[in-house]
């Protein structure tokens, strides 16, 4: 853009996080964007987003994203940024008299979710059925708000034939678990710790350790996503947009690995982020395509088993094509 271009006006909402802090306050600039943040839960984000479009570019659920570009939606498109990842073998929740570390106890059960199209379900589901052997059709799917009544499902979803899903939306799963209703619960949010709760998993840093080493997978919980009649206006915005989130992100990978001084207050963060380096290589949380297709073409494995998209889609088909590559120098 010339610098004496008027600058294009972009509303992004995004969570407070510490690797897109220097987007939001401005120290990283996007060329061209006057930008406007909002930081909001993402629950909110999520909500307001789906609901009304409240702005020009949003965080969005992976899941919710890859169902309805599946469904043939293009009112959105993407960039492969990804504020948030997170392995979920620690969503899984047993009543504490429950199968510790036996998964394949759970066949035949009952098992409680918020959402169907929850992203962390959407991988907690595939690990069960891939690793240990419960299938979506061998287990009665109970769908009900984390801590409140009354949730449902965040876009509309009608689940593939075979899989049985039991609305309850009187009720919490936590509760549901306490009383027996159901065997497990799948959430992102922990559930309240009743003293009658606890993981599936005893260590679910090991299990999710040897499932990245075995798989390759880092599942990506969360896309930004850009508004089609953004993009259609000004398709350079999204690879200044994904240029800016990139720096924002060294940035924060820099002070997550400061041994100089405690940047992030967490006892031997140095040490862990290091640590973290040697297991998953230079850039351990890369945006772009090609450093995510081993995640990206397995979660649109997942979706397509799952019904979240019924059309087939590859990783190219999420995003701009004007960030499927970048030039080298």
């Amino acid at each position: 853009m010339d610098a004496w271009a008027p600058r294009v006006h972009v509303s992004l909402a995004v969570n407070d996080y510490d690797h897109v802090r220097d987007l939001c306050t401005g120290s990283v600039p996007v060329t061209g964007v006057a930008l406007t943040v909002l930081n909001h839960p993402v629950e909110e984000i999520f909500f307001r987003f789906a609901r009304h479009r409240e702005w020009d570019v949003s965080e969005l659920s992976m899941a919710k994203y890859c169902a309805l570009r599946g469904s043939g939606d293009d009112s959105l498109t993407a960039i492969p940024v990804f504020p948030s990842r997170l392995f979920r073998h620690s969503a899984i929740f047993i009543r504490e008299d429950g199968p510790a570390d036996d998964p394949a106890a759970l066949r035949g059960g009952r098992i409680g979710v918020p959402e169907w199209t929850q992203t962390a379900t959407v991988y907690a589901r595939d690990l069960l059925e891939s690793d240990h052997g419960v299938r979506l059709e061998d287990v009665t799917w109970v769908q009900a708000g984390t801590h409140e009544p009354g949730r449902v499902e965040g876009i509309p979803f009608e689940p593939p034939a075979g899989i049985r899903i039991e609305r309850r939306p009187d009720t919490t799963l936590g509760d549901l678990l306490t009383a027996g209703e159901v065997d497990a619960v799948i959430a992102a949010h922990p559930l309240r710790d009743t003293g009658r709760i606890r993981r599936l998993f005893t260590d679910p840093e090991e299990v999710e350790r040897a499932y990245f080493a075995r798989t390759g997978v880092f599942p990506i919980m969360h896309v930004i996503v850009l508004r089609a009649v953004l993009h259609d206006r000004h398709p350079w915005v999204a690879m200044n947009l994904m240029t800016a989130f990139e720096e924002a992100k060294r940035r924060g990978l820099e002070r997550a690995a400061e041994v100089n001084a405690s940047r992030i207050p967490v006892p031997w963060q140095a040490a862990h982020t290091e640590r973290v380096r040697r297991l998953f290589g230079g850039d351990f949380w890369p945006y772009g395509i090609e450093p995510n297709r081993t995640t990206l073409d397995a979660f649109l494995r997942m979706c397509r088993r799952q019904g979240l998209t019924t059309n087939p889609l590859t990783a190219e088909d999420l995003f701009a094509p004007e960030v499927h590559d970048h030039y080298r120098v």
